[in-house]
């Protein structure tokens, strides 16, 4: 990681650092197109193909259950856009979701459909009043995988099987885990989900991950399509609208195909590292850095008490001192963090080690 050659970067839940592999892709794209221009664009098309092959390997998807998204508010919504409302419908989902995950539904009150925002305690989810909140006209829960203020990991298994229960399909934003939390699609049967590259699956920003259940595949209207979305789609002389039988129908136009390069790089390096490997790498780090803060006196304020629910998300606070002072010291001292919700926040990968933990604590001290 290049970045770590300057910095102790503690801040992947925000934008996080490129890995060295997708600087060299992305140095290589752009010296072959301004070279060739687009002479060899069916070399960027295989490895965008490439790419779809690894993000539905990471998942455990088929191919054909996989697009490409500019963020994971596209990829939201075109679940909350394609759906097949009917007025009184309802949402249900957390109230302190990111502003991404609740605003494409917020929307949805136009044409009848309301979202039900269940409040947490301290960034917990009480997943009996989650329920308690769906009934028979419920078509969609929710819910981010891991929570961008106080890092929450649901349980996805139970949630899938509970919301299924209750009739309902689950939508997961899964860009604050996507990278080194396992997931398995067909063990966890999730409907969509959703999430761009640039967090921890350490790619550049524009670049993301689209997932349906391919079941789903001709429930939702199609958004967006374009020439790109038909199964003739570089036959531009032939006009038949007869879409593509796979989520590719959804990538109507043109592309970012140089961060889709780039992030393809960035998943074949993680990949090379099982999956539970990076779990407990993550999880070592910022246990560790938790005591390491709390012998400092800080306040943590995510919760830590079950394995399951930890994550690479660390919010704390620092009793008298104020945040956005604190993190620019920690700035000047080559220490990266973030400030949300008024406190302080904390996000390594599974790349951090202990050295960094140290530079942090003598930063903040």
């Amino acid at each position: 990681m290049p970045v770590a050659r300057r910095w102790a970067y503690f801040d992947h839940a925000a934008v996080a650092p490129l890995t060295g592999a997708a600087q060299q892709a992305l140095a290589h794209w752009y010296e072959d197109a301004a070279l060739n221009g687009a002479a060899f664009y069916p070399a960027w098309m295989k490895q965008k193909q490439e790419l779809r092959r690894k993000a539905a390997g990471m998942i455990g998807a088929d191919i054909d259950e996989i697009a490409f998204v500019g963020s994971t508010t596209a990829g939201i919504n075109l679940v909350a856009e394609g759906f097949p409302w009917q007025q009184g419908d309802n949402v249900v989902t957390r109230a302190d979701e990111f502003p991404s995950n609740l605003y494409p539904w917020l929307r949805l009150a136009d044409v009848g459909v309301e979202t039900r925002r269940i409040q947490t305690d301290g960034g917990k989810l009480d997943l009996d009043r989650l329920l308690a909140a769906c009934d028979q006209r419920t078509r969609i829960v929710t819910i981010s995988w891991v929570t961008f203020s106080y890092g929450w990991r649901h349980d996805l298994d139970r949630l899938a099987e509970a919301v299924h229960q209750r009739g309902a399909l689950l939508f997961v934003d899964a860009i604050q885990g996507l990278g080194v939390f396992p997931l398995d699609v067909k063990k966890t049967p999730i409907d969509f989900l959703a999430a761009d590259g640039h967090k921890w699956m350490l790619g550049p920003e524009g670049a993301g991950l689209f997932y349906l259940r391919r079941e789903h595949l001709n429930l939702l209207r199609p958004l967006g399509v374009g020439w790109n979305s038909v199964k003739a789609a570089h036959d531009f002389n032939r006009i038949e609208y007869d879409l593509k039988d796979s989520a590719e129908r959804y990538e109507g136009g043109a592309q970012n195909v140089a961060g889709l390069i780039a992030l393809g790089a960035s998943l074949e390096l993680l990949m090379q590292f099982p999956a539970q490997a990076k779990t407990a790498r993550v999880l070592q780090i910022t246990d560790l850095a938790c005591q390491r803060l709390q012998e400092q006196g800080a306040v943590i304020l995510s919760d830590r008490t079950h394995e399951e629910n930890k994550s690479g998300i660390v919010l704390f606070e620092l009793p008298g001192r104020d945040p956005q002072a604190v993190r620019r010291a920690c700035m000047e001292k080559g220490v990266i963090l973030s400030c949300r919700s008024g406190r302080l926040r904390i996000s390594p990968h599974a790349y951090n080690d202990e050295s960094d933990v140290d530079r942090l604590i003598k930063s903040i001290g």
